[in-house]
Parts: structure tokens; C-alpha cells; sequence
């Protein structure tokens, strides 16, 4: 909601819609010195306007692009307007009031924002991720395949290397694995060794023949090696877990977006608190009166 608030402000900030109570009106004095840089009948965009949109570019080119952009919507906000105001009869006190209601909620959200940033700590702990996880398990079930593996690009040629490669992989000796890492490093073309970590199967078979594999469920559930090929390369998939569509995910895969959740409901908890603070400390002081 605030941000259409924002963007319908804005909106008559561009359009250069002014009230006493929002803007602040240059003397004829300093207009001297402001040239005019466009008009739309009794309406004119001077230079100094712009400055609150150029001043944060790079280059003086970048200024100039951005500047005859912000031109053009101008004049066309500005014909907008007046055709409107040919077209349709306006209660401007009405217009006004809203303004001054969009103003004043954004002067709250401002307020509202900083006092979060004040307040609010990023950190969330293990425990908070995994006590929302086991409580709403159902919320995040899977809308595609995610695996543990470990994914080898060899070229073909290299025959003697993708035997050795073939055999560490099958491999679970911590010796082998060990190896395996270093020759991936050495001779892989490309390669994907994070034991740990769930990716999205789509993601890792990208640009392999995999990618147009008719039936991907039926070849996890029966391929623990997955070998396959094209003119160049040959690609091994030793697929270590996987997760189906519809199964709920492990923790790990999505840590970020439960971290996210969380960190937003403390914001809107900390909002609440400083609005019923307030209103606390308002009603103490008798700083406000409500008639019957």
C-alpha cells in the first residue's frame, strides 16, 4: 500500500501539482536567475527542478539523458492534466486533502522505517529457523526437484582420466573424495563438488543432455550414477539426495527465505509496539481528546 502511495505522490510531484502546505514557492527574485525549461499553458518546469535528478548521476552525459527524460514526462504528465481538466470537473479541496493524507503517510513510514532500522536486529537464531520450520513444514513444499551431488564435466578424449574420475566417484573413502576434488580442479572442464549443499536439479543439468531427459523423477529414483554424453563432453551425476515436487524441503534449502519471514514479522511486531507505545504515553499525558 505504501508503495502505491509513494508512486501516486510522486506522480503529482512529476506533474508539478503544487499546494501551500507541501511546497515552498521561489520569489520572483530567484526565478530570475531559475530559466524555464518547458511550459504547458500557465504551468513551467524551471531548471533548477531537475537538480534533485541529476545531481546523483556519473557523467555529465548521464545527466543530460536523464534530465530530457524527466522533460519529456513532464510536458506529457502536464497535457494529461489539462486535458483532464477540460474534460472532467475536479473538487480541488478534495485533491488537496489527499494530498496532505499521502503526505502525512509517508512522513509515518519514514518515521516507522528509521525507528526499525534503530531497533531491529538482523540476527536470527538456529533455534527461531528451525522452530517456524517444524511448525509450518506445509508452507514450503517443493515446486520442483532439488538434489545433494556432485556434477563433473570431462572431455571425452580424456579417456584414462574419466575412468579414474568414474571410480572416485563411486567411491565413499574420504581418501578418494579428497582425490576426486583435486582432479576436478585439474582436468574437469566444469564441476560441482558441494556434498552438502540442495540445488535445484534443473539448475546443475543445465546445458547437458540431461536437460531434455523425458522423465527426471524416474531417473533419480534409478540411477544413484547418472552418466550421459554429447559430441564433446561427458557429464557425471552422482546423485547423493533428492527432494521431489510436492515433498517438503530440508531445512538447509530454505534457511534464507524463513529468515526472511521472520525478520519481517519482527518488523511489523517492533511497528506495533511503537504504536501502542505512543498511543500509551498520549493517553497519559492527555495529549489527545475523543468526543461522544
Amino acid at each position: 500500500m505504501l508503495r502505491s502511495i509513494n508512486n501516486w505522490l510522486f506522480l503529482f510531484l512529476l506533474a508539478g501539482i503544487s499546494s501551500c502546505d507541501l511546497f515552498k514557492f521561489k520569489s520572483s527574485e530567484d526565478q530570475e536567475d531559475d530559466p524555464i525549461l518547458a511550459s504547458v499553458g500557465n504551468q513551467n518546469l524551471r531548471k533548477s527542478e531537475l537538480s534533485f535528478i541529476t545531481g546523483g548521476s556519473n557523467s555529465s552525459e548521464d545527466s543530460a539523458n536523464i534530465a530530457a527524460s524527466y522533460l519529456q514526462s513532464w510536458v506529457r504528465k502536464q497535457l494529461m492534466i489539462k486535458e483532464a481538466g477540460k474534460s472532467m470537473t475536479f473538487d480541488e479541496g478534495e485533491i488537496n486533502r489527499k494530498l496532505l493524507d499521502y503526505k502525512y503517510a509517508l512522513m509515518v513510514y519514514e518515521f516507522e522505517k528509521k525507528y526499525v532500522e534503530d531497533n531491529l536486529s538482523n540476527e536470527i537464531s538456529q533455534d527461531e529457523i528451525e522452530e517456524y520450520y517444524q511448525a509450518n513444514q506445509s508452507n514450503f513444499s517443493l515446486k520442483e526437484i532439488i538434489v545433494k551431488t556432485n556434477f563433473l564435466k570431462m572431455e571425452k578424449e580424456a579417456s584414462a582420466q574419466n575412468r579414474n574420475m568414474e571410480r572416485l566417484l563411486k567411491s565413499n573413502k574420504k581418501s578418494d573424495i579428497d582425490n576426486l576434488k583435486e582432479l576436478a580442479s585439474k582436468q574437469a572442464s566444469n564441476y560441482f563438488l558441494e556434498d552438502s549443499t540442495w540445488v535445484k536439479f534443473e539448475d546443475i543439468i543445465i546445458n547437458t543432455p540431461l536437460s531434455n531427459h523425458p522423465n527426471k523423477v524416474q531417473l533419480l529414483k534409478n540411477n544413484s550414477l547418472i552418466v550421459t554424453e554429447d559430441e564433446r563432453y561427458r557429464y557425471y551425476f552422482k546423485i547423493l539426495e533428492y527432494k521431489l515436487q510436492d515433498q517438503i524441503p530440508p531445512r538447509e534449502f530454505v534457511q534464507d527465505e524463513i529468515t526472511k519471514i521472520l525478520l519481517n514479522k519482527k518488523r511489523i511486531e517492533l511497528v506495533d509496539k511503537l504504536n501502542k507505545e505512543i498511543y500509551a504515553r498520549a493517553l497519559e499525558n492527555n495529549e489527545f481528546i475523543i468526543y461522544e
